[in-house]
């Protein structure tokens, strides 16, 4: 008996490990198991305070970078740095530094988001879902509810997590709909971001609601100090109709770049969750299928970077585009296809990039054991 056990767990793990492998249409050398048993370099605590000896936060004194990314193969998400902010490395050898099943309800993660705030923590928020799940076994239908009133997904789950070293981190799994039962019947939530607004001094969670399996929208909430849950009632921001939505500050003015019918798309204003005005014209210079926007700053320049999931391509890749006025964009190519080097990790998808001290980034190649590269 204790023989057939064994065998039926070895063959359950075998056939979710080969039908992930199926389902992906990217080559990778990932595999399911690996994914779920890695180390991860991270630790989940209760609750993460800056340490006395830190120094106050000084935005001028970042130059390093930091991204964020997932992958499909596995649904959990990665860490990569950078000391310039053209070459990135991966930091855990390949390996998932958040796993999705673990993490999230729907036992898989996507759509990762990171940021800092002024106290100088780190912010990650992403979307609860496994779009394989179950053919990973983790539920008896493709998705939790019926596709014919909800759609694909039908997630409706946020992961919260914050951190102030990289190592450390709170952990959350927000269930939106629950929270708010004034939302009414959402089909899903996701592409969570984070960004600070000084008015209200706190941080502000915007992402995407659908209902009807139609109509989906850009909202916004507020977050607790601890980021474990949202405070307020997600509210739309009404000028923009669009999905999967990045806003920056840059100067006196919120730069956002969104995406309408695969593509993106340019607005600004100059309050974080109002007044947006948009152009027409698509920012991405692709001719497949894009998503995922996110803005970056070269440090020490005036110099910004768009970089985007362009998933319409096989393999997929992250997409680079550089602008200093935001109206005139310069193609920096692919990964790995022009000067954005990935140097130990391939086809990453929905990632952002924020910001690290030397100290900061020195402690990360340290702790993971990372050669970084230029």
């Amino acid at each position: 008996m204790h023989y057939c056990s064994n065998l039926v767990k070895y063959l359950k793990t075998l056939c979710v490990i080969v039908t992930i492998a199926l389902f992906t249409s990217d080559s990778s050398a990932q595999s399911i198991d690996r994914a779920s048993t890695a180390p991860t370099g991270i630790k989940i605590v209760s609750n993460v305070q800056k340490s006395k000896k830190s120094p106050p936060f000084d935005e001028k004194k970042l130059n390093g970078y930091l991204l964020v990314y997932f992958k499909d193969q596995t649904q959990s998400a990665y860490l990569a740095i950078s000391k310039d902010g053209y070459t990135f490395t991966d930091i855990n050898g390949g390996n998932p530094v958040f796993i999705g099943s673990e993490l999230a309800e729907q036992k898989g993660v996507r759509d990762p988001h990171i940021t800092r705030g002024p106290d100088g923590a780190f912010y990650l928020a992403m979307t609860d879902l496994h779009i394989a799940g179950k053919r990973a076994g983790f539920r008896d239908t493709e998705w939790e509810r019926p596709a014919e009133k909800y759609g694909w997904g039908n997630n409706r789950a946020l992961v919260l997590m914050k951190s102030y070293d990289l190592i450390h981190w709170t952990h959350s799994d927000f269930r939106v709909d629950k929270a708010f039962p004034e939302l009414g019947d959402i089909d899903c939530s996701w592409a969570p971001e984070t960004i600070y607004d000084a008015a209200k001094k706190k941080m502000m969670v915007y992402f995407t609601i659908r209902y009807n399996n139609k109509d989906a929208n850009i909202y916004y909430s507020y977050a607790n100090a601890d980021f474990t849950k949202l405070e307020t009632v997600p509210q739309k921001i009404n000028t923009i109709g669009g999905i999967d939505a990045d806003i920056t500050k840059v100067g006196d003015k919120f730069q956002m770049f969104y995406v309408s019918k695969a593509q993106l798309f340019h607005a600004v204003s100059d309050r974080v969750n109002t007044g947006f005005t948009s152009g027409d014209k698509r920012i991405d210079p692709e001719s497949v299928n894009t998503e995922a926007p996110n803005l970056f700053k070269r440090l020490g320049t005036d110099k910004w970077v768009l970089m985007y999931d362009v998933y319409g391509m096989r393999p997929s890749n992250m997409g680079f585009s550089e602008t200093t006025d935001f109206a005139n964009y310069t193609n920096l190519g692919h990964f790995n296809k022009g000067v954005m080097k990935a140097t130990n990790f391939s086809s990453p998808k929905h990632g952002a990039v924020t910001y690290l001290t030397p100290d900061e980034l020195k402690a990360v190649a340290t702790h993971w054991k990372v050669d970084i590269q230029e």
